[in-house]
């Protein structure tokens, strides 16, 4: 009697349909999908879209700390024992999410090792993501700043990779991402404008050119001049 191959556990695959302890939502955009304190008892990964995460203090001020896009995980702290969420999660766009009860990942990541290899890859990435901003924010100009955060919505990297259209985020959520004002925000953006670096055509294009923005405190000219000036220090900042 023949036996079956075992069964290959594909974590694309798992991920992208529901099943027992796992189903699929699709948010609108500005649709919460959880709040600042609610019960944390699930993961969620992001099918389609984006999805941005902010914290309110106490005093009502709202700080937007992530801007998510698929491939990506959030709310993953429940699985470190995090009972309530410490921020709120937010669909930028018209998305489409899959949610992961807590009891059903932990015995993934401990059985199945592509889902924790992908899993662990995710949280690598994401750490050094939080590290560079923190540098981004202590070292570097708010246009700077902006420029960055803009090729990272995009996906450009320093390969140069097109860029696809950046969905419709306010000036406002741009300033609050930033650490700036909104008046700098549009500053900033109708110079890019004019530069090239971005246009509009009903949503927002973002060119690679726009790297020279973050690149150019160490591109020099043939004669070994460096083209732009330092950063300013910090106090003295946008």
């Amino acid at each position: 009697m023949k036996t079956k191959p075992p069964t290959i556990f594909d974590p694309q695959i798992f991920l992208s349909k529901p099943g027992k302890g796992r189903t699929i939502s699709e948010p609108n955009r500005n649709q919460r999908v959880f709040s600042q304190g609610d019960a944390a008892a699930a993961v969620f990964y992001i099918l389609k879209g984006k999805v941005t995460l902010s914290v309110i203090s106490r005093q009502g001020k709202e700080a937007l700390t992530a801007i998510l896009g698929s491939g990506d995980f959030f709310g993953e702290a429940c699985l470190a024992g995090q009972k309530f969420r410490v921020c709120s999660a937010t669909a930028a766009t018209d998305s489409r999410i899959m949610c992961l009860e807590r009891a059903i990942v932990l015995p993934l990541l401990h059985n199945q090792p592509a889902f924790a290899a992908l899993f662990l890859r995710y949280i690598l990435a994401r750490n050094m993501r939080i590290e560079e901003d923190l540098v981004d924010q202590l070292f570097n100009s708010s246009e700077k700043r902006l420029a960055r955060l803009l090729l990272l919505l995009a996906n450009v990297d320093e390969n140069g990779k097109p860029a696809p259209v950046i969905p419709k985020l306010s000036q406002e959520m741009l300033a609050r991402m930033v650490g700036t004002t909104r008046s700098r925000i549009s500053f900033f953006m109708n110079r890019f404008r004019a530069l090239g670096f971005i246009e509009y055509k009903g949503d927002l294009y973002v060119h690679n050119s726009l790297l020279n923005v973050v690149l150019r405190d160490s591109i020099q000219s043939p004669g070994g001049k460096v083209v732009g000036a330092p950063d300013k220090p910090r106090s003295e900042q946008y």
